[in-house]
């Protein structure tokens, strides 16, 4: 390990303890130069890193700070001992009731704002495709669904560096139904899946629908899935699938190294167990390039890799899809067997906005606001809320906060609520009900003064919970 490394994790570990509080001015470089005998450049190289890695910010003429969230308590040991049936749905359903309310600030949302999305000209493309029409589409564009589109999302997935075949895609009303089809095709009642804790509520409830038992695998802040419990949940428990989300993890934001997400693929292959790839975020990413999807990494067809455009391009048009591998004709059939086709004149328009729309440039254009605004919130945390920790995420637009161990999340979603608040409690992410001390905001919406002063409400709450 080169100086600049051992000496950017020394301080690391000391801000991650909390010994380095919020706010508080590192050390000048001539000081560190004389403290540690090494060099100006071995001083700038160590600060660098930890600005990379989220944990400091240079202020003009006035050095180095520690920047908010840097210190985070040690993950949960949420692990089940033994694979347990599910049971969160009327939990999930009383908390997302109040997200449809208009006059709520919407930190709870599930996605970001409409207004980011290039709507007028998706319905010019829509529009157009629905007057080109060919009536025979109705028959034609049955799943697996439009040629046309399906070749766009297959272009997509070469810029990732995937050779994606055409015929194994299917079209699906969004990701959720895609994900719940990949389920079905490789589980039956009973059986058990390895998901995330925490995790994506819908997961949850997609198991609990289906009759499934779940072994939950933790999943940290910092480093992702705990790939030493999947090992040996697979190696302990008949685990037929796993639901992971591998970049920009709901809630925790976190994304699986390229490292990580090969061993991933590595461990399921040896075992042959099917992964079932939730990547919704990945296109939202803060670093100049998308990291890739574990599919990337996936030569047996083991991987299944649902996304779809509800988060980036079409809120509402419901329309996604799953890479399906060696699964690709039970989930086609599948998919005929229940909600038959996804609707033929949304697959056409999308398809013609790929093609001639700038779906890049908007992307471009959301990534920039969708930074904008996870600077702002931090912002506002670091002024309202300095004693909630949390890990900056290099994308998407959640972040997961962990706050002081007295306070209850379900608690204080209630007492939000009373002051037009809407935040998602951590309760709502677990198999057990766990993280009561943990809630997710929504970071998606472009900054305002009612969302600013919410966050400063959320803090008066925090205060009053002492």
């Amino acid at each position: 390990m080169k100086r600049y490394q051992a000496l950017a994790d020394t301080m690391a570990a000391e801000i991650r303890a909390g010994r380095l509080p919020v706010g508080t001015r590192l050390p000048s470089v001539r000081h560190l130069t004389t403290q540690y005998g090494v060099g100006q450049s071995t001083v700038f190289r160590a600060y660098y890193l930890l600005e990379e890695w989220g944990l400091i910010r240079a202020r003009e003429r006035s050095g180095y700070y520690v920047a908010p969230g840097a210190a985070l308590a040690p993950k949960e040991n949420a692990t089940l001992k033994e694979p347990a049936p599910i049971d969160v749905s009327s939990l999930v359903f009383s908390v997302l009731d109040a997200v449809k309310r208009p006059d709520v600030a919407p930190l709870g949302s599930a996605f970001p704002s409409p207004t980011l999305f290039p709507l007028a000209r998706l319905a010019k493309s829509l529009a157009h495709a629905a007057r080109m029409l060919d009536p025979w589409s109705t028959v034609v564009d049955m799943p697996p669904g439009n040629e046309a589109l399906r070749r766009q999302i297959a272009l997509r997935y070469i810029g990732m560096g995937i050779a994606q075949p055409v015929e194994e895609l299917i079209v699906t009303n969004g990701a959720m139904e895609a994900l719940t089809l990949c389920l079905m095709a490789v589980t039956k009642p009973g059986d058990v899946v390895a998901i995330e804790s925490p995790c994506f509520y819908a997961a949850l409830q997609a198991v609990e629908h289906l009759g499934l038992r779940a072994v939950e695998i933790p999943v940290d802040s910092r480093e992702g899935l705990d790939l030493d419990a999947l090992a040996e949940a697979l190696g302990t428990h008949p685990v037929r699938a796993c639901w992971f989300m591998t970049n920009f993890q709901n809630p925790t934001g976190v994304t699986l190294s390229v490292e990580k997400k090969r061993a991933l693929v590595d461990l399921l292959t040896k075992h042959d167990v099917p992964l079932i790839e939730d990547d919704v975020y990945g296109e939202l990413h803060f670093a100049q390039d998308r990291p890739p999807p574990a599919k990337a990494f996936d030569t047996k067809g083991l991987v299944m890799h649902c996304a779809s455009l509800s988060k980036t391009l079409a809120p509402g048009y419901r329309l996604g899809w799953v890479a399906a591998g060696r699964y690709a004709d039970a989930i086609r059939r599948l998919k005929l067997m229940t909600s038959i086709s996804t609707s033929i004149p949304i697959q056409a328009g999308i398809a013609d906005y790929l093609q001639h729309g700038g779906f890049d440039k908007h992307l471009r254009k959301l990534r920039g606001a969708l930074l904008t605004q996870r600077d702002a919130m931090e912002s506002a945390i670091a002024r309202w809320l300095p004693n909630v920790a949390f890990v900056r995420p290099d994308g998407g637009y959640f972040l997961w906060l962990q706050l002081p161990e007295h306070v209850d999340a379900m608690q204080l979603h209630r007492r939000a609520l009373e002051h037009g608040i809407n935040v998602t409690p951590g309760p709502i992410f677990s198999a057990r009900h766990a993280y009561g001390n943990y809630v997710r905001i929504n970071f998606g919406h472009p900054w305002s003064a009612q969302i600013d002063n919410a966050m400063k409400t959320l803090g008066e709450l925090l205060r009053a919970a002492s």
